[in-house]
């Protein structure tokens, strides 16, 4: 990882040093470069039927508007708008496909001036609406985007792209949506999980949303080994908002309700695929529901009192650990962030406060009026979690030496009389100007340490304002990851927040190491290209040409065929691709059912092609219909 980018010949067979099959290789680029067209209008023909307002107590009007048009002279006009999220909505899940896709094109424009958002909206199996916002538009006049990229998946319903922002009109015009061009990780490159499996997991942050389409799901299988919930186990997700309210009207505002509805795409894919998962956040002043703070849950009422606060606190940790055990007791929650972001950076506790007050204001400090909830939240978690899921500290530029001391004065206290605290999480959100550097993050990463707690870095990426500086990323990454290894006794997981740049939350900044496309940035050469390979490895620059028996294997069986089944366990999953890959170097031998079972090509023998259709079979790009695919 030193200093520059290089050693490219070993990407291809580095997985093979580590033990680990490595997948067939797909050539890098688009599966389908041709996009299809869902719907696109320009208004002129006076059609607004596919629109409608956000429902509810949105006053929004449509109609069709020749005062103001780009193209033509009609345009779709939002009007009798009362409220900034009233707004004209476009639904997806009526004319789209889950696990696919689109992009979104459009002109908008403000009544005076153009302040708008444009959102994403969805509700999940339980229930509940989430929200998104997509990306922002301002300026005199029309404004357009482009190519804006959303999908969703199976279990989302009620789906829409819509326009809010102001009170004011809006106004709609050539608005389209068509197909994304599909494309596929490369599999012909090392695996970020097998190249550093002797040093610690190797996770991403992955949304509902993001996850939807089937090449996220290849990336994350080829490369990480840790999924975390970016949103989804949040405590605004978490909390069930009408069930607390029914039992509050019962006389019992103490035991909050909670539900992983928000979660179980992301959870259901952890368990299908034995991912462990990486749980993110109980106890955080940000992204929990203001109501959660006041009696009787109203949102307008008094703040409860420390000592119902500190019931409701160890209820809620309760109930969210029981509904994990209830319904996904065979995923590993291998470690979970407690507390979050409790200091600031000069080493204070925050204000007391809602967030609508300020973004340094904390609900926790407004009741116990200081960060003395904080052991509480551990205790709770310590007594609820399972036995072998550890529990963390999180925080975010948590080099700056005043957070630092803070940080590491704090699990001293804490765990002065008993182990609450398992460990510390360096959310490592890196800046633009390649601050911290190197050093700077190495004193932080070695004061965390030597509290002898476990180190995880759990949310890193690395901001730049233009692909230009992708080769200057590449290098700062590499020296980040060389601190990161010198203490590699001491950190157990290293978590991006996200999978490809445009779908990050700073997708404006580039800050990860895989493109749109899903090829690998300079960033993932750097962090890749120079860890040494084991002694034991014979690796070389082309993978071991293997033979095979290329006898009819369909004249002398007549079991049923079984596709993509390589190791007969009567399922197909990520096993039956590693049986192919150790088939193809050698390492295993096939039996004649298990031959056809693989053959999904029917070319009478194993080969990448095949492990490259059970992959496809697996993740839902085919479809046993499909099969056989022709000779």
């Amino acid at each position: 990882m030193k200093k520059s980018i290089r050693k490219r010949l070993f990407s291809g067979v580095l997985a093979l040093s580590c033990g680990a099959a490595a997948l067939p290789a797909i050539a890098v680029t688009a599966e389908e470069t041709e996009t299809t067209i869902i719907y696109s209008s320009d208004f002129e023909d006076g059609d607004v039927s596919a629109w409608t307002n956000r429902g509810g107590n949105d006053t929004t009007e449509l109609s069709v508007n020749e005062d103001n048009a780009v193209s033509g002279t009609k345009a779709l006009c939002a009007s009798g708008r009362s409220k900034s999220w009233n707004g004209p909505a476009f639904r997806l899940d009526d004319k789209c496909e889950p696990g696919v896709a689109y992009l979104v094109s459009a002109q908008a424009m403000g009544q005076w001036y153009t302040s708008l958002t444009v959102s994403f909206q969805y509700t999940d199996e339980g229930g509940e609406q989430h929200y998104e916002n997509l990306a922002s538009l301002n300026g005199n006049g029309w404004q357009e985007i482009t190519d804006l990229k959303v999908s969703y998946t199976s279990d989302m319903t009620d789906v829409y792209v819509y326009f809010e922002g102001g009170s004011d009109n809006i106004y709609i015009d050539d608005f389209t949506i068509k197909t994304a061009p599909v494309y596929h990780p490369q599999t012909d490159i090392v695996s970020l999980k097998d190249a550093y499996a002797d040093c610690f997991k190797i996770g991403t942050a992955v949304t509902t949303k993001e996850l939807a389409p089937a090449s996220t799901k290849e990336l994350i299988l080829k490369h990480f080994n840790s999924i975390t919930p970016g949103n989804e186990m949040k405590p605004d997700a978490l909390l069930d908002k009408k069930a607390c309210l029914a039992l509050a009207e019962e006389g019992d505002d103490e035991n909050p309700q909670v539900s992983l509805a928000s979660a179980r795409s992301i959870l259901n894919f952890a368990r299908e695929n034995h991912i462990p998962v990486r749980g993110h956040v109980l106890v955080w002043h940000q992204q929990t529901p203001t109501w959660f703070f006041k009696e009787n849950y109203d949102e307008n009422g008094e703040w409860v009192s420390k000592e119902k606060m500190l019931v409701r606190m160890e209820n809620y940790i309760k109930n969210v650990f029981a509904a994990i055990e209830q319904d996904y007791p065979d995923v590993d929650f291998y470690a979970f962030d407690v507390v979050n972001e409790c200091w600031l950076d000069d080493g204070n506790y925050r204000k007391a406060g809602s967030q609508e007050e300020g973004s340094a204001n904390s609900p926790w400090v407004q009741i116990f009026g200081d960060n003395s909830f904080i052991k509480p939240a551990f205790e709770f978690a310590k007594k609820y979690a399972p036995a072998d899921c550890k529990l963390y500290y999180n925080d975010f530029n948590e080099y700056m030496p005043g957070k630092t001391q803070a940080i590491v004065k704090m699990v001293e206290e804490i765990n002065a009389d008993g182990h609450y605290i398992d460990g510390i999480g360096m959310q490592s959100h890196l800046g633009t100007d390649v601050f911290p550097t190197a050093n700077v993050y190495r004193k932080a990463l070695k004061a965390f340490a030597e509290t002898g707690l476990d180190v995880q870095i759990t949310e890193l990426d690395h901001m730049i304002s233009s692909p230009d500086l992708f080769e200057d990323q590449a290098q700062y990454y590499s020296d980040i990851m060389d601190v990161i290894m010198e203490y590699k006794d001491n950190v157990s997981a290293v978590v991006f927040w996200g999978t490809t740049d445009d779908m990050s939350w700073r997708a404006s900044k580039y800050p990860l190491l895989f493109n749109e496309d899903y090829t690998a940035k300079p960033a993932f050469y750097s962090i890749t290209d120079g860890i040494e390979i084991p002694e034991s490895s014979e690796a070389t620059e082309t993978e071991p040409e293997t033979e095979h028996d290329t006898e009819d294997i369909y004249e002398t069986t007549t079991t049923t065929i079984t596709w993509g089944d390589a190791d007969e366990s009567g399922k197909v999953d990520i096993l039956d691709v590693i049986t192919v890959n150790k088939a193809l170097l050698g390492k295993e031998e096939l039996s004649k059912a298990k031959l056809k079972n693989i053959d999904l090509n029917q070319n009478n023998k194993p080969d990448a092609e095949d492990s490259l259709n059970i992959m496809k079979l697996i993740v839902g790009l085919l479809s046993v219909a499909d099969l056989p695919l022709s000779k």
